[in-house]
């Protein structure tokens, strides 16, 4: 396996709408983003993620984009956004953009012309389809909710929608569409951005033909997943965008690619198919699912864990890479939900962060994750802003679901726990802006900021920092192989990762009581030292025996 940057870097999202307001408007913005890269060098990491800026009616926070080429005004200019890219690379940081081309906004001018008559030139780039005895032309459900079909009076026919009803599919079938889009990408790309993550890219290859999915149970919509994910043609367009644009650049491509496989991600990863870098995969994010979704609450069991991350660990260790992360802007806050954002939230969420850092893969660190930020609790459905949970709210009000189930969900797994304005001191609205938030600011940011972080040096941050560091120092923590241990224990996952004479041995408590390790085998017949952990003091040890406290975390590295 090669040596490439990108697998010793560590990347740092950007939610910019809820990063740093620089004018006072109650949203984030570029200057923002620059009045804090200093914060983010000092953190460590190499390469920053930034989720979209570009043009957009924000129906979807942005990812409803109607223009490619230009930036929304909320967040600022072209110039600003050139000073950002600028002051990165000044850093020695790196750029990668957010690339969402399974859909676009539906008032992005292609699709206002498309909309004009079905023999406009514009109409080929969407999927339109006639209805079927009245009603849609097949029985998909959009992932927001209702159904993935919208009715367009003025032509008689119905588009695709797998979101949001102002967010129409793309037709990949069409190459003029996929030639416009590989121009742009290489116009973002020629003003010096090092890569793309790319939204829902496995959702771009559509079938001819658009059967109905199974509806569960008393259900008039379904999933046609099993249909449009990883599609039949998705191969043949990931080669020809590689071909066409990426190919030509020393980048970074990660595709989030909900329902793949690590045979999958094997085939869109691995060199020699000349695909993508690394993928987001979903499985590790739907252990605390129930049967009927991520709305369903149950508590993760740490077995399906260790046996899911080893699966993918194992699946991608000669071929392939992965992606390593617990926190996005579509996911609920980690030390929340499987930590303790209570009584253990520090050493909960440093546990949480030495598993994952030590694994082998890019690591992701999203927004306020350094500093343990938290799951919010608003008292009123009209606190909340995403379209995801405003949907969810209003179907399951219909079907006379109580409130209070509703937000008990909704605390455990709405999005805008991630989106919750980043927490920067303990002054008003957590020094993110000087007027009035977008959404509302977590209450406990008068305890959880940067600033009461950065000078406490056994704060989450710091360990970071620490992890960050450690990946600079420490092959082995990069290219090193994965072995698991203590295989069937139900409340520690601990691992190897061994690389020519180095071991490092990694240990992680997932429960709040204090547990006997015996590791006797591993440790036997090596020195070791304590390369980190998230207890102040040394080990403790009880009768000869080494103990493990509430949620602790200790890597050691063993010589020969």
């Amino acid at each position: 396996m090669q040596k490439k940057w990108w697998k010793e870097s560590v990347v740092y999202q950007i939610y910019p709408r809820s990063f740093m307001d620089s004018n006072g408007d109650g949203i984030g913005d570029l200057q923002g983003i620059i009045s804090k890269l200093d914060y983010l060098n000092d953190l460590g990491v190499d390469v920053i993620w930034l989720s979209p800026v570009y043009e957009s009616p924000n129906d979807d926070n942005g990812y409803d984009i109607s223009d490619y080429q230009a930036i929304m005004r909320e967040f600022g200019t072209m110039k600003d956004w050139d000073e950002l890219l600028e002051e990165i690379h000044r850093r020695d940081m790196k750029l990668i953009m957010d690339l969402v081309v399974n859909h676009s906004s539906d008032e992005h001018n292609w699709f206002v012309e498309a909309k004009k008559s079905t023999e406009n030139p514009y109409r080929d780039y969407y999927i339109w389809r006639k209805g079927k005895e009245g009603e849609e032309p097949n029985n998909w459900y959009s992932n927001f909710g209702g159904s993935a079909w919208q009715y367009d009076e003025q032509t008689d026919e119905y588009f695709l929608h797998l979101f949001s009803k102002k967010q129409p599919d793309l037709n990949w079938e069409n190459s003029k569409l996929r030639n416009e889009i590989y121009e742009m990408m290489r116009w973002w790309l020629d003003k010096g951005i090092d890569g793309f993550r790319m939204d829902v890219i496995n959702f771009i290859s559509k079938p001819d033909e658009m059967l109905d999915g199974e509806p569960k149970l008393g259900k008039k919509y379904a999933s046609g997943s099993k249909y449009y994910r990883n599609g039949p043609r998705i191969h043949d367009y990931l080669q020809e965008m590689n071909e066409k644009v990426l190919g030509h650049y020393d980048v970074m491509t990660v595709g989030e690619m909900p329902g793949v496989t690590p045979e999958l991600a094997e085939d869109y990863t691995k060199e020699e198919n000349k695909e993508l870098i690394m993928v987001f995969q979903f499985e590790h994010m739907g252990l605390d699912n129930g049967p009927n979704g991520k709305w369903d609450l149950k508590p993760l069991d740490l077995l399906d864990l260790k046996k899911n991350l080893t699966k993918w660990q194992k699946a991608l260790e000669d071929k392939g890479w992965n992606s390593l992360y617990f926190n996005n802007h579509d996911q609920p806050r980690i030390v929340s939900r499987f930590g303790n954002d209570s009584t253990y939230r520090v050493e909960s969420a440093k546990m949480l962060a030495t598993l994952l850092h030590m694994m082998k893969g890019t690591p992701y660190v999203y927004q306020g994750e350094e500093i343990g930020m938290t799951n919010v609790q608003f008292a009123s459905i009209e606190d909340y802003r995403d379209i995801e949970i405003l949907q969810f709210y209003q179907e399951q009000l219909a079907e006379g679901i109580p409130v209070e189930k509703m937000m008990e969900s909704i605390y455990a797994k709405g999005r805008d726990n991630s989106r919750t304005p980043m927490q920067w001191d303990n002054t008003e609205n957590a020094g993110f802006t000087t007027g009035t938030p977008w959404i509302k600011v977590n209450p406990n940011y008068k305890n959880i900021n940067v600033q009461d972080a950065i000078s406490d040096p056994d704060s989450v941050y710091h360990y970071y920092r620490k992890l960050i560091s450690l990946r600079k120092k420490h092959e082995v923590i990069v290219y090193g192989r994965y072995d698991l241990l203590l295989e069937n224990h139900s409340e520690i996952f601990a691992y190897k990762r061994s690389l020519n004479e180095e071991t490092l041995l990694v240990l992680c408590n997932f429960s709040e009581k204090e547990l006997e390790i015996n590791l006797l085998r591993e440790l036997a017949n090596h020195s070791s030292e304590i390369l980190i952990s998230n207890y102040e003091d040394d080990e403790k040890e009880l009768n000869g025996a080494k103990m493990l406290r509430p949620y602790e975390a200790r890597v050691y590295l063993l010589k020969p």
